[in-house]
């Protein structure tokens, strides 16, 4: 849709007068509040530039304000729109796919950060594979995606992963890299990750789907990355029915399940699921940007989605315990936390972190489930070193561990001389604190209710 236009600018006549940066703010003013894509144009209807919005309104107002100031680049672009035409999105995540189909097709002259050489995010889908994965990288081109269906490329790799993490919701793809075989018997004792407990994934890994089903939800993920939005809902609609008259009620469930995610999407509460509890993350205001600086900070290429805490509590060697706490894309997930009474040792911490280490990861360490992308441990150089020892007779190795040094809050990371120092303001940073102080307090509490237990003989 579009706005109307001054009558001077209106198809069927040529126009008195140029349309101005005036006009086009008021009539800015009449568009959706809602999300979805903008497209400007120059006076023989050449689209110039295409952009995503959260808000249509906000965001293309803002371009005709008097202080607007794009940088030289694009600050020409603004003398030469003269209408703008939008498309509304059911939310972000349509807009993000919309914006890059658009760019992708039009090539609009303003919109060189996706034509200037530079590495910007694509969306693999290896439908090639028996359990296909959905990835976000910069190299599609890469062998290990021969014959994977891509997508992009898109502007921002951050909205990018925020839009894969809410079709994840729907059709629970994996996002690993496993080498999945159909059938092997190693599935049959292989412990999903937690995307599976919060319901992200499907878990072919351990055999929870067939890969006949698991690819029927690929295609309709596919479909509606193509905006067949309709058509896969009767889709699924048909086959919940069908699993239901087979008495297969528990695939009939997650199919209604991905229905009423489809139903909600719009809904912009994500913290009313009651996994996750957002009273200890205030310290950390927008997870999703904490996840990004800590990403960059680390020089991880993948994105961060799961992080655990240890940290170790005692008053003079009594009551030692240890705690383990777990965040799924920057958000609590209490269904993971974990406590242990230390069992070899009294005073000394370095002891304790390494059995708590062995105790939690045994059986990662035997690759028989996934690492967290990150483990923090709670402390200094030390307990990091600690934590590595306890990792270092174990025949599969985390991805990456890390230890956060009160009062100065220094991150110190395996196998580098030196940490790294953040902002106290940086998201990463605040982060890694919320996490950190967590696992902390969760210690703590196990401690108190030992030492009430020695005292008072409850």
């Amino acid at each position: 849709m579009a706005p109307e236009q001054p009558e001077s600018a209106q198809s069927g006549g040529s126009p008195s007068r140029p349309v101005t940066r005036e006009d086009l703010a008021r009539l800015s003013r009449d568009l959706p509040k809602g999300p979805g894509v903008y497209l400007f144009k120059d006076a023989t209807g050449l689209v110039l530039y295409v952009g995503k919005a959260s808000s249509l309104r906000s965001r293309v107002g803002s371009y005709f304000t008097p202080s607007t100031d794009l940088g030289p680049r694009k600050q020409p672009m603004l003398e030469q729109v003269q209408s703008v035409e939008v498309i509304e999105a059911d939310g972000e995540w349509e807009a993000l796919l919309v914006e890059a189909r658009l760019i992708k097709d039009i090539q609009p002259k303003f919109n060189m950060q996706l034509k200037d050489g530079k590495s910007y995010p694509y969306l693999v889908i290896t439908t090639r594979d028996t359990f296909p994965g959905v990835y976000v990288t910069r190299t599609p081109s890469d062998p290990a995606f021969k014959g994977a269906r891509v997508y992009g490329p898109f502007s921002s790799s951050g909205a990018l992963r925020e839009a894969v993490q809410v079709m994840q919701r729907i059709f629970r793809f994996r996002t690993c890299h496993l080498d999945i075989e159909e059938g092997a018997e190693a599935n049959r004792y292989f412990r999903p990750c937690l995307l599976h407990a919060i319901e992200l994934c499907t878990a072919p890994c351990a055999d929870h789907i067939d890969s006949k089903s698991y690819r029927e939800d690929i295609g309709r993920l596919t479909r509606f990355l193509g905006s067949q939005r309709k058509q896969v809902m009767k889709e699924l609609g048909d086959a919940m029915r069908q699993a239901s008259d087979e008495r297969d009620y528990e695939r009939a469930a997650s199919l209604r399940d991905q229905i009423t995610a489809i139903e909600r999407l719009d809904e912009r509460d994500r913290e009313s699921d009651s996994n996750w509890q957002p009273e200890v993350t205030v310290f950390a205001t927008d997870p999703s940007a904490g996840l990004r600086s800590l990403q960059k900070a680390l020089g991880e290429e993948q994105a961060i989605r799961c992080m655990e805490a240890i940290d170790i509590a005692h008053l003079g060697g009594e009551e030692t315990v240890g705690s383990k706490v777990c965040f799924i894309d920057g958000r609590p997930f209490k269904d993971a936390y974990r406590r242990y009474q230390i069992k070899s040792v009294k005073n000394d911490d370095y002891a304790a972190i390494g059995e708590v280490v062995s105790r939690r990861y045994r059986e990662a360490g035997q690759g028989q489930e996934l690492y967290p992308d990150v483990i923090l441990i709670d402390g200094g150089l030390g307990q990091l070193n600690a934590a590595l020892e306890a990792f270092a007779g174990m025949p599969e190795q985390p991805p990456l561990v890390i230890s956060l040094a009160k009062k100065e809050e220094l991150i110190w990371i395996q196998d580098r001389p030196e940490p790294i120092r953040l902002g106290r303001t940086n998201p990463g940073l605040k982060l890694c604190q919320a996490i950190r102080d967590e696992a902390h307090r969760f210690a703590q509490h196990y401690h108190h209710i030992l030492r009430r237990k020695r005292v008072l003989g409850d």
